[in-house]
Formats: structure tokens, C-alpha cells, sequence
């Protein structure tokens, strides 16, 4: 039997019919008509290159048969869109840079002194850098999937890193970003981490480097560790290995992502390129450490009684009795903000490295370039270490955008907003089909003109009914127990003093934090709608429970 009977047969269509046709009827209502049949039929029928391959080519697992059909389904649903070259070929291109634990420091935001990124600054001097952007999550699992799939951790349950978050009910079948893109027409390739390390998502790209499976490249580790001589600590460690730039995994995802810019491409690309650090361990070559000789580092301004006014949830967040008094007692402060350093400043030799080879590309004039990172990090703020809070430090992340024929040199936007923005974003820029349930909403105004009306806070979440919402002023916290905080930026950037007792502020916060959690809910799969988001009468936002 050929591969075009096996192809063209009704037991294909009918799995096609079970597995995707709620996902299609949602985007596309003429599925709902029975006019998928003939489609399929229509399309499969005209692959050309089926009729000479042979039955043990025809040969494949369930898992590369899925990913194909996942793949292929959208866009054979849309034959007048994404199976048409011609209206494919004037769609800008997308460079899609991510970076692992990179907080504020970064010259161009201002969040450390001494911090040298001068690639990231000239790539943010290009657009426009968001000076107030912040994660829906302080987590790498749920702050990725949410941005991937443009749904609120409060809405699909995933919380925490280990949450497989295909497993969730409402982001079982969610189409993701280079989903959407492969359905018009685009290529999808992807290298580094762009997922959560532990969760890939091969249905996602069509290539992954190193693999669909594994997407970090492996890295030089250090004799003797840890280095830092804290018992117990797994990977919290931080030294300098004695390798070239060359043997790191992120300069191997860099030179990846050079090679896919200087390729030929006979339609328009999506390239995802993830780089790991600055996340730990922060073990990059010695010259990266040289640049920032520990007796000369500013550490970060921490007020010791910082926890006294903070409700007892938001202490045991910060966990001043880990990582925070382990680092003091082994007089580790500044070798471990050297570390973090020097690791922000080789990443950012990665992101040149790439920057350049676009440059050089035949594509320069009509890729959009989008650069954020997953959250912030903590170094001894709040007494305390790496992300897993909701105060600033862990909130704030980088977001910056290039967009040829939108965004002009040197823009600078303090609207608070979300990596959630970010799949609307790119379907307006890219003119791809909307998708009704996405709960973020586009930068496209602010992209035009940074100081655009913009009266939506930032929400992030971490943990079932833990929520901050952060205005241009203000933040905002509530505790799944009630307890609150509350901070005024304009005189406090460091989130020292609690403003809780200040009800007119509050009331005003809480109103907020309800406008943004009554945004309406993803359909489920089989179409049936869900509850929307809403407060309930102690303001607590009702969610569905974790998932295991």
C-alpha cells in the first residue's frame, strides 16, 4: 500500500477528525460545516512527493505521526491562507531571543551599576525597550507556557515548575505561538531553551537543536564543586570554567541561529533561539569574571528589617533562613553577584553574535525582533535568592522590540505589561488569523507610540491565589490568606515600606487586580465555556485547582 492510501484512508481522517477538529472549528467555523473531509482529502491528495516514496519510508511512530498531523492540520484547514506561497512571501520574518533568569541588570534599564550588556543595549536603542515589563509567573515552567500559549497561569493551573503543562485541561490541545505561525505559512525552527527544560514541546517547531527532546546544549562544568564551598546546594553555585567561548551551550545556539539567518528561505521563518544563562549555575569562562573583580562590585541596597512588615506567606517566599544566610555565612555575596555578572555578560555576547549575523543576512530589513526574558532574580533583596516571589526583583524581566516599519530608534515605554502581550502582539504585526482566546492584549499602540493611553496593569501569579498587580505607581500583592501589600513606587522603588494600612491606595489596587482577572476565559477543547475569571467577595480570584 502506498503512502498516499495510507494518507488519503478514512481511519486517518476520522483520528484527525477526533483529535483535531474542536481545536479547528474554534479558529476556523467552516470545520463545523463538514467541509473538512473534502479539504483533507483535497490537500493530501496533492503532495506530489507522496506517490514516489516507497511503503518503508511510509513508516513511522505514533509520536512523529502525531507531530506531523498536529502540525498539518491547522494549516490544511486554511487553504486560501497558510498554504498560499504568494501571501506568505510578504510576511516579515520573526527572530524570537529568549533569556533564561535575566533580571533588570542590564545598562539599558538601569537595575545594576556595574553591569557591562552593551549588545542588549544597542539592540533596545534599535526599537523599544518596556521599561515595566513584568512575567505571568516568577518561574521558568508556568511564566514560559503562559507566554507560549498567551493563557494565565490562573486559568490553566500551572503553577509551578513541575507542572507538565500539556497536561493541563485548558492547554492540552492550546496552539502556540510557532503553532500559529506554521498554520499561515511560516517555517518553525527552534534551538536552546525556549521551554521549560523538563516539558519540550516538539508539536511546537518543525527542526529542534540539539533535539525535540533535549533542547539545552550540554555545558563545561568545573572540578571541585561547588565552587563557592556551600554544602548541599546542587546547582546554586557560581566559578569560572577554563574553556573558549566556543565549548558553551549558548554560543553553540548562537552560531545555530547564524546559520538558520544565512540560509536560503523560500518562505517567511519563525526562528526561536533560547539562550540558558544567566540561570544557574553561573559557571561561564574566566574573562566574563575578570570583567568584575569582586572588591570592586556594588552590592544590592538591602535593608535588613526588610521582612518586618510583610504577611507571614510572603516571608516564607522569601526564605531568609536558606539560601540568603548560607550566602552570608560563607561570605559569598559578592563572588555570587560577580557570578551572576559575569553570566549576563556573556549572554550578552550571544545575543551580539546573533544581532550580527542578522545584519549580515539578506533579511535585516524584514525581521521583526522580540527579546525578553522568563522573570527576574533576587540577590539578597527581601533576604532573599533566585525568583519563586512576587515583589519587584523577581517580577521585572526584559522585553524589548524591533519591528521595521513600526518601531522607531531609541523608544522607551513604562506601561506596565506582560509577557502574556506577547502572542497578540505578533499575530497584529504578522496579520495572522486572531485567536479569541488569548488573555493578553496587543503592544502594537505602544509599539507605534510608547506613550499611548495604556490603562491595564501587569499580573503576575505564583501559586493558586497569589497575585501581584503592578501599575505605573503602584503594587500591588494579595496572599491566598487575605494578607496584603502594597508599594508605592515613585517613593519607594525597593519595596520597603508596606502601605497595607492605606485603604483609599488599596481599594484603588484591588480594583485592579479585578479588571485584569475578569478577562474572559479560553474555550475548553470540546467547546464548552468555561466560568470566567472573577473576585470573589474577599477579592481572591477563583481559579481551577493544580493539576498533578
Amino acid at each position: 500500500m502506498s503512502c498516499l492510501q495510507v494518507l488519503t484512508g478514512d481511519a486517518i481522517l476520522i483520528r484527525l477528525s477526533r483529535r483535531f477538529m474542536y481545536a479547528l472549528r474554534h479558529d476556523f467555523p467552516w470545520v463545523e460545516k463538514g467541509l473538512w473531509r473534502k479539504v483533507v482529502h483535497e490537500k493530501i491528495s496533492g503532495l506530489k512527493e507522496a506517490e514516489n516514496m516507497n511503503q518503508t519510508s511510509c513508516m513511522m511512530n505514533r509520536r512523529d505521526f502525531l507531530r506531523l498531523t498536529a502540525v498539518g492540520a491547522a494549516a490544511l484547514s486554511m487553504p486560501n491562507l497558510a498554504l498560499s506561497a504568494g501571501s506568505a512571501r510578504n510576511k516579515p520574518n520573526m527572530l524570537f531571543m529568549a533569556i533564561d533568569d535575566l533580571n533588570d541588570w542590564v545598562g539599558c534599564l538601569g537595575g545594576h551599576p556595574d553591569v557591562k550588556t552593551p549588545n542588549l543595549d544597542r539592540l533596545a536603542g534599535r526599537g523599544v525597550l518596556f521599561t515595566n515589563a513584568h512575567c505571568s509567573a516568577p518561574a521558568c515552567n508556568p511564566s514560559r507556557a503562559s507566554l507560549m500559549t498567551g493563557i494565565l497561569p490562573s486559568t490553566s493551573g500551572v503553577y509551578h515548575n513541575p507542572n507538565p503543562w500539556r497536561q493541563s485541561p485548558v492547554l492540552k490541545n492550546a496552539v502556540t505561538i510557532p503553532q500559529h505561525f506554521m498554520a499561515h505559512g511560516y517555517s518553525a525552527v527552534g534551538g536552546g531553551k525556549i521551554y521549560h527544560g523538563a516539558f519540550p514541546d516538539p508539536p511546537s517547531w518543525q527542526s529542534y537543536v540539539p533535539s525535540q527532546q533535549n533542547n539545552k546544549p550540554d555545558d563545561p562544568m568545573p572540578p571541585n564543586r561547588p565552587v563557592n564551598g556551600i554544602p548541599n546546594t546542587s546547582h546554586f553555585d557560581w566559578g569560572p570554567v577554563d574553556v573558549p567561548d566556543e565549548k558553551m551551550g549558548d554560543r553553540q545556539v548562537a552560531a545555530w541561529a547564524i546559520t538558520e539567518l544565512q540560509k536560503k528561505h523560500d518562505k517567511p521563518f519563525f526562528i526561536g533561539c533560547g539562550f540558558f544563562r544567566p540561570h544557574l549555575p553561573w559557571y561561564v569562562p574566566n574573562k566574563y569574571f575578570d570583567m568584575y573583580p569582586p572588591d570592586r562590585i556594588t552590592l544590592p541596597n538591602v535593608n535588613e528589617n526588610d521582612l518586618d512588615d510583610v504577611p507571614e506567606l510572603g516571608k516564607k517566599m522569601a526564605r531568609p533562613e536558606g539560601d540568603h544566610k548560607k550566602v552570608i555565612e560563607h561570605k559569598q555575596w559578592r563572588k555570587a553577584v560577580q557570578g551572576y555578572l559575569a553570566s549576563i555578560s556573556f549572554v550578552d555576547t550571544c545575543v551580539g553574535r546573533v544581532i550580527d549575523g542578522l545584519d549580515r543576512s539578506n533579511y535585516a530589513d524584514n525581521t521583526i525582533v522580540i527579546l525578553w526574558s522568563d522573570h527576574g532574580w533576587h540577590l539578597g533583596e527581601k533576604l532573599h535568592w533566585r525568583k519563586f516571589s512576587l515583589w519587584e526583583e523577581a517580577t521585572h524581566n526584559v522585553l524589548m522590540a524591533v519591528v521595521p516599519g513600526v518601531t522607531r530608534p531609541g523608544g522607551r515605554c513604562s506601561r506596565p505589561v506582560t509577557m502574556l502581550d506577547i502572542y497578540p502582539t505578533l499575530i497584529e504585526l504578522c496579520s495572522l488569523a486572531p485567536k479569541d482566546e488569548l488573555q493578553g492584549r496587543s503592544l502594537v499602540p505602544l509599539l507605534k507610540n510608547p506613550e499611548a493611553e495604556w490603562e491595564r496593569p501587569a499580573l503576575t501569579t505564583h501559586g493558586r491565589n497569589n497575585h501581584s498587580v503592578r501599575t505605573e505607581r503602584y503594587r500591588y500583592i494579595r496572599y491566598s490568606d487575605g494578607t496584603e501589600e502594597l508599594y508605592d513606587h515613585e517613593k519607594d522603588d525597593l519595596e520597603w515600606t508596606n502601605l497595607r494600612r492605606r485603604p483609599e491606595i488599596r481599594r484603588r489596587q484591588k480594583a485592579a487586580l479585578k479588571m485584569v482577572a475578569s478577562d474572559k476565559c479560553p474555550r475548553g477543547n470540546g467547546g464548552e465555556g468555561q466560568k470566567e475569571t472573577h473576585i470573589k467577595a474577599k477579592g481572591a480570584v477563583r481559579e481551577p485547582p493544580l493539576f498533578v
